[in-house]
């Protein structure tokens, strides 16, 4: 039986630990050919998203071995955290270059070599719905990429491009390790489904948008979450 993904060329950023490894792990067992890209060692290309020639690069290397793009992963992120009166110019605009930038710089070298059909799938967060204390970078940069899928979605509509936004909830990566610690059990306590999130089910939902189950949706925000944000806050 073929994989949801067989044949599809797919890049995928972020790639060497946490969401992005679980995206390449899928991606390949659904018969996908992947090109995963990262800053840190891992077993696929150094990309550094912030980098035009690094993108050119990595879809240079894609295009060369398979011909074209159909998927993109924008996956890389990083976080900030300090008030906003004390964030440095130069931290708030490190995380909005790899953060929304580079999506940006990925989408505009991945397109030429999309055929019709293909997917684009942006990495938020629930901090692009609402922010947390501290979190001023990363709230912006996560807003700011829900506002970039909009806006490609309706530019690139028209050459039969989707692109779309996962905004994970509370998932069990690296990025938030010093946040679970002690505290797991409390923050699965207050989530309707009981559980923090993994990378596995980020990476489900990233294989429905980039297959041809989601052939009709673009421009949509899909927060997995647990549930957490089903209520509003007990008076």
């Amino acid at each position: 039986m073929a994989g949801r993904l067989e044949g599809k060329v797919v890049i995928i950023t972020g790639a060497a630990r946490g969401q992005g490894l679980a995206e390449v792990q899928r991606f390949r067992a659904e018969g996908a050919h992947v090109v995963a890209g990262d800053v840190l060692d891992h077993d696929g290309m150094y990309l550094d998203v912030t980098s035009e020639e690094s993108w050119a690069a990595i879809v240079s290397a894609a295009v060369d071995a398979h011909g074209r793009i159909d998927v993109l992963v924008n996956n890389a992120g990083v976080r900030a955290l300090a008030p906003v009166q004390d964030m440095p110019r130069a931290e708030f605009q490190r995380v909005l270059d790899i953060n929304l930038i580079g999506p940006l710089l990925g989408i505009q070298a991945v397109v030429p070599h999309m055929p019709r059909g293909s997917s684009i799938v942006n990495v938020s967060s629930l901090n692009g719905l609402a922010s947390t204390a501290n979190s001023a970078a990363y709230s912006t940069s996560k807003f700011g990429l829900r506002g970039l899928t909009k806006s490609a979605a309706l530019d690139l509509g028209p050459l039969g491009i989707r692109v779309n936004a996962i905004l994970p909830g509370v998932i069990r990566t690296p990025m938030i390790e010093n946040v679970l610690e002690g505290r797991e059990e409390q923050l699965a306590s207050g989530l309707p489904l009981g559980r923090i999130g993994e990378p596995a089910d980020i990476a489900s939902a990233a294989l429905f948008l980039a297959s041809d189950d989601s052939v009709w949706v673009s421009g949509q925000d899909f927060v997995i979450d647990g549930g957490q944000t089903a209520s509003t806050p007990r008076l």
